[in-house]
């Protein structure tokens, strides 16, 4: 098979014109359907946007490959596209795209048509060759230049290495997630400018039709350094002790020169294996990077158990409606039908391992996988506090009667949850404590390497992670909660109801679930069993005190109704600011927004505290504000729209809310900065 095999002369379009992106991709899409080689266009369509998603595929000098290996595509095919004028991309180099060649690849194991593909590739990194294409005519003439090239590519057998000319000698392994085109584009950028610079180099390219070039044990022995310019996962420990450079492989093609310097002069730091089979390639531009990236590995797990278990409690609301609970099930709403009983235990559950899977795989993308049991633990203490460790320590003497008062235990607070913001301090705290414990048992014979990841990484990590959460974290925060509760009847007893409302509101959007919503709600629950207390002895529900009461349930509400669709609404008025993921989730949010479930923002807040938060709490604390001002009330402590029945002035109260809602949507367009796939 030959590359004039897969492009058809309908499927080249020469001197075209597009206005962005967008344009460019979706004429390249239409080009390649009338290959005949598509049997599902929108499929396929998406496909391609999805793999934009995951990184551009302008790979600079004014080149772009967009490609996508999809069951839509019935047999292996390109399309190729010349725009004089140039055409915005987000290339990698950030200059104008002016030729494209795009890629159908079907899902299957039959992979033969890869080798022609990153045939391409290499070629295309021939200046001479992509001039030639830009200059062509016709769709013929295009089509001759290929194959005159293709010949002579062929003519031309490529040695297994570059000899050295100076007595440098480097190794690399280049690999990008589809395997189709960076991974050789990378790969021969290396190879041509090692030769340039006199330095001898062999390179791995792991592609999707597997490990070529493979790096021999002699290979590696003899390198002066290492170079793994790759996206995805390639064995590492065979690198152990050689200076190595991991990069994105974007950088492979873009900064080769840099890259071979770097490796010829042995300046990296000198790689350890630590017996895991594969290491992921990392951009070690910056502390802010790493950081992020860590968060996102543990918000990327936790997304699946705040939808699942979010909707699995939406349910059982529902279920209570339908079945007329909705206005007088009080605290057991969602709990009255065996149905409902039984969707909101398994949602509970499944919302109940949020942060200890939030904590547990930032501490797995710090530590790798002896950070995982810590990381868990630490979030299990976060998400449940520790009332047990309270009792037992209130009202010790001696050495425990210190502790007691040293840790704060016996506040008031030790019993706190510290809620999501806790459990991404627990995974940060987690992955540095079992680094830490990896360095200090370093020295250790080799005989006892079996034991370390097995019984001193957990045992020794685990304490330490339980003493830091019970004895600090948790205490601290409860004491911060105490504060508030207090706060909080203090403004109430002076009867200053809208700045009351403004505050609950904003308080549940804080946190979304950890101590200070946890706060506000509980503050509102007593206001109804204040507001209970009063109109057992008589009061009317129209008596300014007990419409008081009902007034501050239903600011706590309606500004925990706020920060999921508000964040759903901006996934989709701005949705360069949200990863792919994050927009996926946007109906989901809806759900749980309706449904009174603040807890679907998390992921959201996780991933851009800095941004996120200010937003949900401006828009919360609006509405909150506009409920009281409004004078609506709520009966009911839990429900969302499914109590809707019990709510005072339930017009307005959807107002309140939208408007809430769209302060948010739109601090969030303004706050946050475009998206970057990790």
């Amino acid at each position: 098979m030959r590359i004039k095999d897969l492009l058809a002369k309908e499927s080249i379009k020469l001197g075209g014109s597009a206005e962005n992106k967008q344009d460019v991709l979706n004429q390249m899409v239409d080009l390649m359907a009338k290959s005949g080689k598509i049997s599902d266009i929108d499929t396929y369509r998406k496909g391609v946007y999805a793999r934009e998603e995951e990184g551009s595929t302008g790979v600079g000098d004014g080149i772009a490959i967009p490609h996508c290996k999809s069951d839509a595509v019935k047999a292996p095919g390109l399309a190729a596209m010349t725009v004089p004028a140039g055409v915005e991309y987000d290339a990698l180099d950030g200059a104008p795209v002016d030729i494209l060649f795009l890629i159908a690849a079907p899902n299957t194991k039959d992979n033969v048509h890869l080798d022609v593909l990153s045939k391409l590739s290499v070629l295309l990194m021939n200046e001479e060759f992509t001039s030639s294409l830009k200059a062509a005519k016709t769709p013929d003439e295009f089509l001759e230049i290929i194959d005159k090239a293709e010949k002579e590519a062929d003519e031309e057998e490529k040695p297994a290495e570059i000899a050295s000319t100076n007595g440098k000698f480097v190794v690399a392994v280049t690999a990008c997630p589809t395997g189709i085109a960076h991974t050789y584009m990378a790969a021969e950028a290396l190879e041509k400018k090692a030769e340039a610079l006199g330095v001898g180099i062999k390179v791995e390219t792991r592609g999707s039709s597997g490990a070529k070039n493979v790096l021999t044990a002699e290979d590696i022995k003899k390198a002066d350094g290492v170079i793994i310019a790759a996206d995805t996962k390639v064995p590492m420990d065979r690198f152990d002790g050689k200076p190595l450079i991991q990069c994105k492989v974007a950088d492979g093609i873009n900064k080769a020169e840099e890259l071979i310097n770097k490796a010829a002069a042995g300046e990296a730091p000198a790689f350890k294996a630590t017996g895991s089979v594969a290491a992921e390639s990392e951009d070690k531009g910056s502390i802010g990077h790493q950081i992020y990236k860590h968060l996102m590995s543990g918000v990327s797990h936790m997304l699946p158990f705040v939808i699942g278990g979010g909707i699995l409690v939406a349910l059982a609301f529902l279920v209570d409606t339908l079945a007329g609970y909705g206005a007088t099930a009080g605290g057991d709403f969602g709990t009255m039908t065996a149905l409902s009983a039984f969707f909101k235990y398994v949602g509970g559950l499944a919302m109940g391992l949020m942060v200890p899977v939030l904590a547990g795989y930032i501490a797995y993308s710090i530590a790798d996988r002896p950070g995982l049991a810590v990381g868990f633990v630490g979030g299990m203490l976060a998400s449940s506090g520790n009332a047990a460790v309270s009792a037992t320590f209130a009202g010790s003497t001696g050495f425990m009667g210190f502790i007691e008062k040293f840790a704060f235990v016996g506040e008031g607070g030790g019993a706190t949850v510290s809620g999501f913001l806790g459990g991404i301090v627990a995974g940060f705290l987690a992955g540095f404590i079992v680094l830490g414990l990896q360095k200090a048992f370093s020295k250790l014979p080799a005989s006892l390497d079996g034991i370390k990841p097995t019984l001193i990484y957990p045992l020794l990590g685990i304490l330490c992670i339980g003493i830091l959460m019970c004895f600090i974290f948790n205490p601290l925060i409860g004491v911060v909660n105490t504060g508030l509760s207090k706060m909080l009847t203090s403004i109430s007893d002076a009867g200053y109801i809208t700045i009351l409302g403004l505050l609950l509101g904003a308080m549940m959007a804080i946190d979304m679930g950890g101590p200070i919503n946890k706060a506000a709600y509980v503050f509102g629950t007593g206001m109804l069993a204040t507001a209970a207390t009063l109109t057992a002895g008589g009061a009317l529900a129209t008596d300014p005190n007990v419409a008081a009461c009902y007034m501050a349930m239903a600011s706590i509400m309606v500004g925990g109704m706020v920060p999921p669709v508000g964040i759903a609404l901006a996934c989709w008025i701005f949705p360069k600011k949200f990863t792919k993921a994050e927009r996926g989730s946007a109906p989901s949010n809806i759900v749980m927004g309706c449904s009174f479930i603040t807890e679907g923002a998390i992921p959201f807040a996780a991933a851009d505290p800095g941004h996120v938060i200010p937003a949900t709490m401006a828009g919360a604390g609006v509405a909150g504000f506009l409920s009281a001002l409004f004078k609506c009330t709520l009966m009911a402590p839990h429900g969302g729209i499914f109590v809707f029945a019990t709510v005072g002035n339930p017009l307005l109260y959807v107002v309140a809310w939208l408007a809430g809602s769209i302060v948010t949507a739109l601090l969030l367009g303004i706050l946050k900065k475009p998206a970057v796939e990790v």
